[in-house]
């Protein structure tokens, strides 16, 4: 039996009661499908949590841990550890920098070097940076069992879901990215994340830290249709903080978000017609 403990008041925090390596896929699928078990991933949030775990499974015997470039993206690995992606050369193209920018505020290098994309993705955070960037670049992740999807379907799934997150890809095509984030300190979570992508013209927008797990949402209004100036930047702002549904928590109350989301994405905007 394997526990991590609180030593400031002695309660046990995690139990794990078999920690098992499976040797392929199918067999890790096949132990994960019991309520008990539980898929570990960088185990950084995990291990702060008060539960029991029948069964820990550890994916990083199955070569999970690759970033491959490939004609059409890049498949990532979901035992790459968000350092990875942090500095990555291809990614950093791509993405214009938002990767690294999207990924810098993480707690540490220590942390970043441990904690994995499928574990951030998978846990569907509410404060999770990784799911905010990921929805505005249309990525999709392939389940080992369900196959691949994009990611957006895979948000809106059940959480009892159990299956194997393997892979993340991200789409090689023309695209301009922006990521910023309003935080109180800069490694805690954010008071609110907004991503922005433009590709052939379409822009998507993802806002995380709503406190809710990021969600996309495309210029249904056409605000940016004609080009981003001043005043579409402020008049796409205002539709995406109007129809973002936010709440509050300790860090922020919702009127506060609503008034950041609104300045965030004008400025994001603005940075996107920049990059073009």
């Amino acid at each position: 039996m394997i526990s991590t403990s609180d030593h400031t008041e002695g309660t046990a925090l995690l139990t794990i009661g078999q920690y098992v390596r499976p040797e392929s896929l199918d067999e890790a699928y096949a132990l994960c499908q019991k309520k008990s078990s539980v898929v570990l991933g960088g185990m950084l949030w995990l291990k702060m949590q008060h539960r029991s775990v029948g069964t820990a499974i550890d994916l990083c015997g199955l070569g999970l841990d690759r970033i491959e470039e490939t004609e059409t993206g890049y498949r990532i690995g979901a035992m790459v550890p968000l350092r990875a992606l942090e500095t990555h050369a291809g990614l950093a193209v791509l993405t214009q920098g938002a990767m690294a920018e999207a990924l810098r505020h993480i707690v540490g290098v220590q942390f970043r070097n441990c904690a994995t994309v499928g574990g951030s993705l998978w846990g569907r955070f509410g404060f999770s940076d990784v799911l905010t960037l990921f929805l505005a670049l249309d990525a999709a992740v392939t389940l080992h069992h369900a196959g691949e999807m994009p990611l957006a379907d895979f948000a809106a799934l059940p959480r009892v879901t159990r299956d194997i997150l393997t892979h993340v890809t991200l789409p090689k095509a023309s695209q301009r990215a922006v990521y910023l984030s309003q935080r109180n300190i800069s490694t805690d979570f954010p008071v609110l994340a907004v991503a922005l992508s433009e590709r052939d013209g379409r822009y998507t927008c993802a806002v995380g830290a709503r406190p809710m797990p990021a969600a996309a949402f495309a210029d249904e209004k056409g605000a940016l249709a004609q080009g981003i100036t001043e005043d579409s930047a402020r008049a796409f702002a205002a539709d995406i903080a109007a129809r973002a549904v936010l709440g509050g928590n300790l860090r922020a109350g919702a009127d506060y978000r609503c008034a950041v989301c609104e300045v965030l994405v004008r400025r994001a905007a603005l940075a996107l017609s920049k990059e073009g």
